[in-house]
């Protein structure tokens, strides 16, 4: 059940209020014109193109799985271009290096005066939308490169700190049925991804309408939709928006039932979950459902926005143990019990 929250401050009238307000009426007119130019090069998905917008609103960086050949890239690259942003791809390889990914520092010579000095080149990771492509197929010292990007923004070469630019999005990808070769992303890093992306194969329609529009001889040109500095600001809107304490602990007590310790726990859990979800799986949920909210232009969050994101903030951060592998239980499952069992607010709660 979904139940709206309380007043919202938005709604006071002042011209603040008014600007957000009308902001996040053009978000949500935004992501119409967004997924109409994405649907020009993409067909179907557009379950995925909702989520990657609502991690890109909420600040957030998303974990992309699928099987080779459903377009992750194209959908990335396309998403970029429609709100103008600039993108780089990294192919994450056995012999990739952290500086591959940060820059590096070389020597340069001043023919002038002949003098010599370092001069920092900067790496593919500065860009507003990263692609880190098949990332568990590098060792973790290279993966780790990434973790002061993620987190602070700025990475740091040489003792010198540079800042990344914004808006800035990073987007990796795993392969599902290719494991020999590959080094499984530690769950510190797993952690710093808002949402965990599943793709899976398009429907029959839709693959007959891409085998058709990739085999012709089109052009297709992609609109802009948004700016980098809109995209900030809707991003500042986003987390003003306000929650009501019934909802967040909504999100709490998801998170608190993943752990087989908590006194919330139900059975289910106990049995068949090694490790929970932490306190940064519930500022995701507040987060991912703020921006859930916004970009359908709705200005109350509600448990039902949470719900739409709890599988894709909570799957990667729950752990299963071997009884659970026995019986065919994945992270999926537990978290389609937890929001079966977990008890959302009444209307007398916010009365």
């Amino acid at each position: 059940m979904s139940v709206a929250t309380k007043p919202n401050p938005l709604m006071s009238g002042d011209t603040a209020s008014e600007n957000d307000l009308a902001a996040i009426k053009r978000l949500g007119e935004a992501r119409l014109r967004l997924k109409q130019e994405i649907a020009k090069v993409i067909v179907g998905q557009e379950h995925i193109v909702d989520d990657l917008l609502t991690a890109l609103f909420a600040r957030g960086h998303c974990l992309m799985i699928g099987v080779p050949g459903l377009a992750k890239t194209l959908m990335v690259r396309t998403i970029a271009q429609a709100i103008d942003l600039s993108f780089n791809r990294i192919q994450f390889t056995p012999d990739l290096m952290p500086s591959d990914i940060t820059g590096t520092e070389i020597i340069e010579e001043d023919r002038s005066s002949g003098t010599r000095n370092f001069r920092f080149v900067r790496g593919p990771v500065f860009a507003n939308i990263l692609l880190a492509d098949e990332i568990n197929r590098t060792p973790p010292k290279t993966q780790a490169a990434l973790l002061q990007a993620m987190q602070e923004l700025q990475v740091t070469v040489s003792g010198q700190t540079y800042d990344l630019p914004r808006p800035f999005f990073v987007l990796a990808t795993q392969n599902p049925i290719e494991q020999e070769g590959t080094y499984p992303l530690p769950e510190a890093q797993l952690d710093r991804f808002m949402f965990d992306i599943r793709i899976g194969y398009p429907k029959p329609q839709e693959e007959l309408a891409i085998a058709k529009s990739t085999t012709a001889d089109v052009q297709v040109t992609i609109n802009k939709v948004l700016t980098d500095a809109e995209i900030l600001q809707l991003q500042q809107i986003v987390r003003r928006l306000p929650i009501s304490d019934h909802v967040g602990m909504y999100a709490v007590n998801l998170a608190r039932a993943s752990r087989p310790d908590d006194e919330i726990a139900p059975a289910y859990t106990k049995e068949f979950v090694n490790w929970g979800a932490g306190t940064r799986a519930v500022q995701y949920l507040v987060l991912g459902a703020k921006a859930r909210a916004a970009i359908a232009g709705e200005y109350n969050v509600t448990t039902a926005h949470v719900k739409a994101v709890a599988p894709l903030v909570l799957r990667h951060r729950i752990m299963t143990n071997f009884h659970a592998e026995a019986e065919g239980i994945t992270p999926d499952k537990v978290v389609k019990h937890l929001l079966e069992t977990v008890q959302e607010p009444t209307a007398s709660d916010y009365q």
